[in-house]
């Protein structure tokens, strides 16, 4: 399968990596590591592709410490510690994208690190806002 992207990825098919139970692939400085039985899509190589150039212009070693530290502080937050990494939220919302990479500026992924607006606890917020804002 011929896919075109910015950044090229080796893709590796092995029954060994990801390691993690419910996890099928994973980029390993910008080699994609996928379990055989899984089918291997545009969208899905966008979306590693995605994480290759967060990894890059942060030099790898420290996009997987920035990774770890996020994740660790939100594991203590409400809702998927995975699903709420600015990394992943920067991903999964452009993957679909295929020109995504080709506008994405650098450190496109920071944009991602607040709570997303819309959420419970922001209403919460903003009714406490209207609440102590009101005149008597």
């Amino acid at each position: 399968m011929q896919i075109d992207s910015i950044y090229q990825m080796k893709i590796v098919r092995t029954k060994y990596l990801p390691p993690f139970r419910n996890y099928t692939a994973i980029n390993l400085f910008g080699v994609f590591f996928v379990h055989p039985d899984v089918a291997v899509t545009k969208r899905l190589i966008n979306h590693e592709s995605i994480h290759t150039a967060q990894m890059r212009e942060l030099l790898y070693v420290p996009f997987y410490i920035l990774y770890l530290v996020e994740w660790f502080i939100r594991l203590f937050l409400r809702g998927d510690a995975y699903f709420n990494l600015s990394f992943e939220r920067e991903a999964y919302k452009n993957e679909s994208n295929h020109d995504y990479l080709k506008q994405r500026k650098h450190y496109a992924w920071i944009k991602y690190i607040r709570k997303k607006k819309g959420t419970k606890k922001s209403k919460h917020r903003k009714k406490l806002r209207r609440y102590f804002n009101k005149k008597y």
